[in-house]
């Protein structure tokens, strides 16, 4: 069950750093933005605030947002040339 719970709360995390940036993205790219966002989100902001399912929720979306920018960015330029 701890399983689910982390991928429903990746997602939730993927889905709220999607409309921050403005990407929409697809259930399965907001679980992994969610997941890969909060180990980067926790790493460099540490564990602070709510926390869900393990992962600290403020740092998390913090990192998937800076994530979701990141990779689209890269996206972005590759697709234009």
């Amino acid at each position: 069950m701890g399983l689910i719970w982390s991928l429903i709360v990746g997602a939730i995390i993927g889905a709220v750093a999607g409309t921050i940036t403005g990407k929409g993205m697809g259930w399965i790219a907001n679980i992994v933005a969610g997941l890969v966002g909060s180990a980067i989100g926790q790493s460099l902001f540490g564990s602070w605030g709510p926390s869900l399912a393990g992962m600290a929720l403020v740092p998390s979306i913090i990192g998937a947002v800076i994530l979701v920018a990141v990779v689209s960015f890269f996206f972005s330029r590759r697709t234009s040339n």
